[in-house]
């Protein structure tokens, strides 16, 4: 049954369920790939901090050495040994372990996408299913995963072969060597196998992950069904966000128009643009836009405001301006100050009956 569902799906998936199974934490994750990453911050780590944590080492070591037949053995000389060797040992240690510990996480975030997935912890009852875990135990991928796992120890044994192979033939076994030489040769024979050792595992982590993404791939595979289904979904959704804002764009036109028998002015382009204005001393700080509109929608508001008396004043330049730079229900810029304040004067002085009206008219609203 779940091979006959397979078989039906046959489209790759889409965004929205590719989304979403990384929020679940169902994602292409190869364990190799978080043992490489450390491995190579180590060995990046020793290249550059093992010249000096040597030195600072054999410094310990010289010091140590040359006080201790005239040191004291007693609690306060032990304690103060103790703290010396373990702060020499943090200053070598602390920058691997931060190198890792960095290595770790940047394996996960690459592997995830920098992405968090919450819902992938928490307690799940499908778990706990025995059949369920009988059938993960003799999946296929049980056996692709063992043949990596062989893989893995293949490399990693050919690795360790052919680094043995390179260092046999070393000075250090057939002939008198210095006793410095024997640190050299450790330092040397450290990053041999480290980089023949990365090497391997790299090769296995490249087809691990490849054979996880291709398989997650499988795993997502939807029908056409669920395809239209989706699409269908989204559509619906994107209508109904359409809706929505038609929604609130004819609400948002009916309280403009509302406001527009109260306004002070309407400044126009004149056909295209056309801005309401209030100012009221002692109540606004500046002018006040009350709605504004272009196209047909202005010539709703000056048909308006001509039904009740409105002053229209035709300016394009501050018509333009203010339209663009305006918001309803704020005030003006700040640049357009002296422009309307203009506008205001020569209305005021041209309809002083107008605004004898307007004011009784928004006591009237108030109230």
């Amino acid at each position: 049954m779940a091979e006959h569902d397979q078989d039906q799906k046959t489209e790759q998936a889409t965004e929205k369920k590719l989304s979403e199974a990384m929020d679940r934490g169902q994602i292409a994750k190869s364990h190799e790939l978080t043992v490489l990453f450390p491995l190579a911050a180590l060995l990046g780590g020793l290249g550059l901090t093992l010249h000096s944590a040597s030195r600072d080492i054999a410094d310990y070591a010289v010091g140590m050495f040359t006080r201790f037949a005239y040191t004291t053995v007693a609690s306060d000389t032990v304690t103060a040994q103790l703290g010396e060797a373990m702060r020499i040992f943090g200053k070598v240690i602390a920058p691997l372990l931060v190198g890792i510990v960095g290595a770790v996480l940047l394996a996960s975030g690459v592997q995830s996408g920098f992405r968090l997935s919450p819902k992938a912890v928490g307690f799940k009852l499908e778990n706990l299913d025995p059949m369920a875990g009988f059938g993960r135990v003799f999946s296929k991928s049980v056996f692709v995963r063992s043949g990596i796992d062989l893989l893995k120890l293949i490399g990693i044994g050919l690795a360790l072969w052919l680094g043995a192979r390179s260092l046999i033939n070393d000075p250090l076994f057939s002939a008198p060597v210095e006793a410095a030489y024997l640190g050299q040769f450790l330092n040397s024979a450290t990053i041999l196998f480290f980089t023949r050792l990365l090497f391997a595992l790299g090769i296995v982590a490249a087809i691990s992950y490849a054979y996880e993404k291709f398989k997650l791939s499988r795993e997502l595979m939807m029908t056409r069904d669920e395809v239209k289904d989706e699409r269908k979904q989204a559509e619906g959704d994107m209508q109904t966000k359409a809706a929505m804002r038609r929604m609130a764009r004819r609400l948002m036109q009916k309280q403009m128009l509302t406001a527009v028998p109260t306004a002070d002015v309407i400044v126009t382009n004149p056909t295209h643009f056309a801005v309401a204005l209030k100012y009221e001393r002692g109540v606004d700080q500046a002018p006040v836009v009350l709605a504004k509109g272009e196209n047909r929608f202005a010539q709703r508001i000056k048909a308006l405001a001509a039904e009740h008396g409105v002053p229209t004043v035709e300016n394009k330049p501050v018509a333009r301006l203010l339209f663009a730079m305006g918001k309803v229900g704020e005030t003006i810029p700040a640049e357009l100050y002296q422009a309307v304040a203009e506008i205001l004067a020569v209305v005021y002085r041209t309809h002083r009956y107008y605004f004898h009206r307007l004011k009784t008219r928004r006591m009237e609203g108030a109230a």
